[in-house]
């Protein structure tokens, strides 16, 4: 003998539109807060590469010592890559830099100068193989 169960007709529909309004909610509060995330990930990342680029400047070196430099700091600060970034920036503004900042930042930039030969001024600003002007 075979069972038959009858469903109410819009069942279905009923179960389709719960299931729907129930994942859309979820989904719509994961994808916000995914956003937010992505925000903040992103303004961080803009400041990391504004505060790496005043360092390739300064120190003059390139990208990869730069940002090392700057999670050095981080690290002896024990503070964020966008905060020690953020202070940075906010130096070059005119704030001054905290003195264990300081002392990391000097820490750093010898330790940049020592390990990598490209990042003294004398190199950059006379580049071997080239005359002067």
């Amino acid at each position: 003998m075979h069972r038959t169960t009858l469903l109410p007709e819009n069942w279905w529909d009923e179960a389709a539109e719960a299931w729907a309004d129930n994942a859309t909610g979820q989904d719509a509060a994961t994808l916000r807060a995914e956003i937010d995330q992505l925000r903040r990930a992103l303004a961080g990342r803009m400041v990391i590469d504004q505060a790496c680029g005043m360092v390739m400047i300064l120190a003059p070196c390139r990208r990869g010592p730069a940002r090392n430099l700057l999670v050095d700091i981080s690290r002896q600060c024990k503070s964020s890559l966008p905060e020690v970034s953020a202070a940075m920036v906010a130096a070059w503004e005119g704030e001054p830099l905290s003195r264990l900042m300081q002392r990391a930042l000097r820490h750093g930039l010898r330790r940049l100068y020592a390990e990598d030969p490209v990042c003294d001024s004398a190199s950059a600003a006379a580049p071997s193989g080239r005359g002067g002007p």
